[in-house]
Order: structure tokens, then sequence, then C-alpha cells
């Protein structure tokens, strides 16, 4: 269609009180732009312009100083991904993603002597980064000496450059392999297998993971990876490690960032901990138990692999994926394109949860990586 072309001395809206509507639309309806051309995004419900003003043209959205602002205050729980779990004969636990809130009273840092971390301050209008960290796979067993889990991934919130970023778990030695430093750390493969250290940078995120038995023999047990709580199991336990409650969300009895179980020939296979650990897969010729996957949204190890009679043929678990929490007195956000809040996709509008007995409300993201403003 061709341009229509009107010069500033055709239109005269000095005595109108009304506003001049632009062109509105979705954002996948969102023309290709030429510059100069103004219109309302209804998914994002903002003002943007084509300018080449960077030096690249691109739609972008006006500054809406109006708006930004007065303050709020936002408490958050941010768990990255799990890790998992370690492969070949009895591999270690995965990691448990790593683990950081301001809400409540106990979290890593206090059990490691430190203070709780302070609520947000944050402003309506402005965009805040945020990622739910993805799960790492279990190692793979098909060979000697087999590999480790891998890393979970970070999750993470806040604005460009000063984001709070959790740290994904460490992945669980294969045999003799040292296992991942992560948020929580790796546990060891059962051949002398050496646990790892959690990250200890800028803060305390979880527990290390354990190893097993200075000399190893039956039941030939790996370590359990750590957990937000408490390190991983070592020797004929191999248990991971428990995660911590939080309330953020107004339930009780929710644990996050549990570290898997390791591979045991024991008689009973070992847990995860508590806070979607998964438990370590358990020898047996005629029906192995399989390692479990870490918990999805708790940011949980994945159980490391057991094997099979006649040569080691199972994989390590998968951990799980991370959640970032956020609570406060907003009842609605808009996301933008490619992150999930409250079963809700962005773009788009996404409504708090309320929190009863409170004028809170919370905002849980679960899958991708986008923005949120309030």
């Amino acid at each position: 269609m061709a341009t229509t072309k009107v010069t500033t001395d055709v239109i005269d809206m000095s005595d109108n009180a009304g506003g001049l509507t632009w062109v509105t639309g979705t954002t996948v309806q969102q023309p290709s732009g030429v510059i100069g051309e103004i219109r309302e995004d209804t998914d994002t419900n903002r003002t943007l312009v084509y300018t080449d003003e960077t030096g690249t043209a691109e739609w972008r959205n006006l500054k809406e100083a109006a708006v930004v602002g007065p303050n709020f205050t936002a408490n958050f729980l941010i768990v990255a991904g799990g890790a998992g779990g370690g492969g070949f004969n009895n591999g270690g636990g995965g990691g448990a993603g790593g683990y950081r809130t301001s809400y409540g009273t106990v979290s890593p840092i206090t059990l490691t002597g430190g203070s709780m971390e302070t609520s947000l301050n944050l402003s309506l209008g402005t965009n805040y980064n945020i990622t739910v960290g993805s799960p790492g796979a279990g190692g793979n067993g098909a060979s000697s000496p087999g590999l480790n889990g891998s890393d979970g991934q970070n999750s993470l919130f806040g604005l460009s450059g000063s984001e709070i970023i959790s740290t994904g778990g460490g992945g669980g030695g294969a045999d003799s392999n040292v296992a991942n430093t992560g948020g929580s750390g790796g546990g060891g493969g059962y051949n002398s297998g050496t646990g790892a250290s959690s990250v200890t940078s800028p803060v305390v995120q979880g527990f290390a993971g354990g190893r097993n038995g200075a000399a190893p023999g039956a039941p030939y047990d790996a370590g359990g990876g750590g957990g937000a709580g408490e390190v991983g199991d070592t020797d004929a336990n191999g248990y991971g490690g428990d995660g911590l409650e939080n309330q953020i969300t107004g339930a009780t009895g929710i644990f996050y960032a549990g570290g898997g179980g390791g591979g045991t020939n024991g008689s009973a296979a070992r847990p995860g901990g508590d806070g979607g650990g998964g438990a370590g897969g358990r020898f047996n010729s005629a029906s192995p138990d399989i390692p479990v996957d870490g918990g999805l949204n708790l940011g949980g190890g994945g159980g490391g692999a057991t094997y099979t009679t006649g040569s080691p043929t199972l994989n390590g678990a998968a951990g799980g994926a991370g959640i970032v929490i956020l609570r406060c007195a907003i009842a609605t956000a808009t996301l933008g394109s490619g992150i999930t809040v409250n079963g809700t996709a962005g773009p788009g509008t996404a409504t708090g949860t309320a929190i009863s007995g409170t004028s809170d409300y919370y905002y849980s993201a679960t899958l991708g990586t986008g923005t949120i403003t309030f």
C-alpha cells in the first residue's frame, strides 16, 4: 500500500483534549519497519519506534520515564539447574543447583556462618532479566572410565550486569574421575573418585559432594551429590545431600536443591536428598534399579549410574531444572518472549498468585530466558 504523506501544517490538534492513536498490534504482527515508524505493542503494552540510534536499525521501546517507579520490595528464591549423575560403574550423584534466597531465615550462607541475603528494591516499568537454569545430562556409561555428569545451568534475576546468579550443580564423577564443582558439588565415582566442592563466590550456594571410601570394595558405593542443606554422604551410604525448605510461595513442606544419590551394589538404592535429588542406580543381575532424574523445577541432582551383568551399560540420570520465584505486592507483570511464569508463556501478561493471609503475590518462572516487568 502506498504511503500517504501529510505535511506538518495540515494537522492542528491544539484544541483537542484527547490523544493521537498510533497503530497497534501484537509482537508477531510487528512489521519489518521503516525509520521513524511508531507502533504500540499490545503484548508488552509498550510504544516502539523504528530507529537506527544504536547503529543498527531496529524496533526499540520508547523511554517511558513517567511509569518508572515508585520502588517496591520483592523477595526471591533462585535455584539453578541440577547436575547429571556420573556414568559407568556406580557413578557419583549429581550436585544440586545453587540455592540463593532472601526469604526465611535459613540458607547455605547461614548454615556456614553468614547472614541471609537481603530483599530486592525494584522499580515499576523496568525490564528485569530472568533465566531458569536447565538441567545437566547424565554421564555416558558406554565404556570405561565413563563420563561425568554434565553441570546444570545457571539461574538468574536482575538488571543486566548486576543480576543475582545461582550456579548450576556440579556433575557427578564417573568411576575414578574427580567430580565437578558447582552450586553444590558432584559426588565421586565408586573407584576412589573424589567428591567436588561447592562454589563459595560471590556467596555460598550449597555443599560439597561425597566420595567413596579410601579403599574401594563391596558394596562399591559412589558418593552422593551435595545439596543446599548438607554435604553428600560417603562410602557405604552414598545418599544425596538434603536441600532446604522454603515457604516463599506460602506453601509448607517444599524442599529445593537436593543432591543425587550415588550408584551402589548394596541391598537398596541410595536415595537422593530432599528437594528433588534423584536416587542412584543399584546393581542387580536380574533387574537393576535405574538411576532417577532430579526433580523438575527443584534443581535436584540426578542419580549416579550402576551396571548390569557382563558390561556397564547404564548412564547417569539427568538433573532437574531450576526455578526463579519472586514474592511482592504487585498483582500483574508483563513478560517478554522466551520465559514462562505462573504457567504463562511470554510475551504476555502474567497474573501473580495470591498468597493466603497476606497482601503478597508470587511469580514462579519455570522455563526459559526473557524479561519480566512489574
